[in-house]
């Protein structure tokens, strides 16, 4: 079999699956040889060879039967994708095992092959609800998937800007270079809706594939299960069985030997068979104390991204992108020119808290039938106001600038000048005067008892480095988001 075969074989496969299916699935097939009657091609990631092999194995492996080839099966494994698909045949890119082998070839008389078991098709829930992924006839033992929680829906800005695009690389589901994906962030920044919008992605492109998003603690209690019924054999098949896993929340299981030990060994056959896996947590990996340094080893190997605090203009959008949705289905609601341009500066929590004082506000001004002004907000609103209004604190400023320089406490408060506590020292000299209405001498009194010149130097050092050095600049505007979110 030469690339010219297979180059007619594509063009009858291109009338026999159409245009988009072959687009997607049998375009990005590269064929490598023909050895022992079976015809052996490369694909961009073992899953998508298994997907090409249940669902177009037959098909084919008939075309290439009928074009005359001596085969009697297929195979497709992981390599480097060729530069051309034709005269390159004699390359031999580096691969892995095979990814998936297709039927025999079909009897005598031409009777099609018989195609290899698939799953039957997960398809959308009837109604709107939210609903659990499926794989064959039986649900996952997964978390339910919010319909609110899509790409379509999710606002992007500079803090989630790079959480965004790996998210949706994974669920493209083609030429991922990292696994698994660790996204990290504090409460309300959107952790949870990118994972559940990788899961309703994937089951869009992907609808045979086994597909497991559930929170770490779900994992837990499902292995504490199992093995109170003496039945680990069946949770191991289930779990490394699957062609994606999602696990949101992982630090649950932080100090939680037995389930530590477990996911440790599903992580590991999972990658092992190319399979793509996905998690969150609150922390990076190596922030979380009590989680078993195997595994923390094992989620920096990936992709670790980490979903920074709100700004303004990312507040903003999800704002009126909250609002065009509201009041089209609502036309009653009206909101007057600058409220949303006043929560989004006043309400820097977290997109959670954002989200959920708009949603109060529109049921207050459907109920009252009148125009949301900023008055409305400040009377609607002013428990909220009051708890983002809270004063950022000298201590606040010392606990947050060392928890970011991983060092002590007493240590930027103390009498050393290494460089690595230095410069966290004039960062948290600089914060405290940017941010507070403290003085110099307080300041200098807070930082263990210094003179206040210290502090002036510190302050003007961290602006001077910040016109010249982009990493302090970053440093000095991600702890002053942290401190004021």
């Amino acid at each position: 079999m030469t690339n010219e075969t297979w180059g007619q074989v594509r063009g009858e496969l291109l009338k026999a699956v159409g245009e988009n299916n072959f687009t997607a699935w049998i375009d990005p097939i590269v064929f490598d040889r023909l050895d022992d009657r079976t015809a052996r091609f490369h694909v961009p990631t073992n899953f998508f060879g298994s997907w090409v092999s249940q669902n177009f194995g037959d098909v084919i492996l008939r075309h290439l039967i009928s074009a005359g080839v001596t085969v009697d099966r297929i195979e497709f494994s992981v390599g480097q994708r060729l530069a051309a698909q034709a005269g390159n045949a004699n390359a031999a890119p580096q691969t892995r095992e095979p990814a998936q082998t297709s039927a025999p070839a079909p009897a005598a008389g031409g009777a099609a092959p018989t195609a290899p078991a698939a799953a039957t098709p997960v398809t959308a829930p009837a109604s709107a609800s939210a609903a659990p992924l499926r794989t064959g006839s039986a649900d996952l033992p997964g978390a339910t998937l919010n319909p609110a929680y899509r790409f379509e829906d999710f606002i992007v800005g500079k803090p989630n800007e790079l959480a965004h695009a790996a998210a949706k690389r994974v669920a493209e589901g083609r030429d991922v270079s990292f696994n698994p994906l660790f996204l990290y962030g504090g409460v309300g920044l959107g952790k949870t809706p990118l994972m559940h919008a990788i899961a309703w992605e994937l089951r869009a492109r992907f609808p045979e594939a086994r597909i497991l998003y559930l929170s770490a603690e779900q994992f837990m209690y499902r292995f504490v299960r199992a093995l109170r019924e003496q039945d680990t054999m069946t949770f191991k098949q289930m779990f490394r069985s699957v062609d994606v896993l999602m696990v949101d929340d992982v630090q649950f299981i932080a100090g939680k030997t037995s389930t530590q030990e477990e996911f440790f060994h599903t992580f590991n056959a999972l990658v092992e068979e190319g399979k793509q896996i996905i998690i969150s947590g609150d922390r990076a990996p190596v922030d979380m104390e009590e989680l078993d340094t195997r595994i923390a080893s094992r989620l920096q190997c990936g992709l670790v991204v980490d979903l920074h605090p709100t700004d303004y203009e990312l507040r903003l959008g999800v704002l009126q992108h909250k609002a065009e949705r509201a009041m089209a289905k609502n036309p009653q609601i009206r909101i007057a020119e600058g409220v949303l341009e006043f929560m989004a500066q006043r309400i820097s929590t977290n997109i959670r808290v954002v989200e959920g004082a708009l949603t109060r506000l529109f049921a207050f001004a459907d109920l009252v039938r009148r125009e949301i002004t900023v008055e409305m907000v400040q009377d609607c609103l002013s428990d909220i106001l009051r708890s983002t209004d809270r004063k950022v604190t000298l201590d606040q400023i010392i606990k947050t600038t060392c928890d970011y320089y991983n060092i002590r406490q007493a240590d930027i408060t103390g009498s050393s000048r290494a460089r690595a506590v230095a410069r966290p020292r004039q960062m948290a000299m600089y914060l405290s005067k940017t941010l507070t209405s403290r003085s110099y001498p307080e300041i200098a009194r807070k930082l263990g008892g210094r003179d206040h010149t210290t502090v002036l130097y510190g302050v003007r050092k961290i602006e001077e480095l910040m016109s010249v050095d982009s990493q302090i600049a970053e440093d000095a505007e991600l702890l002053r988001r942290m401190l004021e979110a």
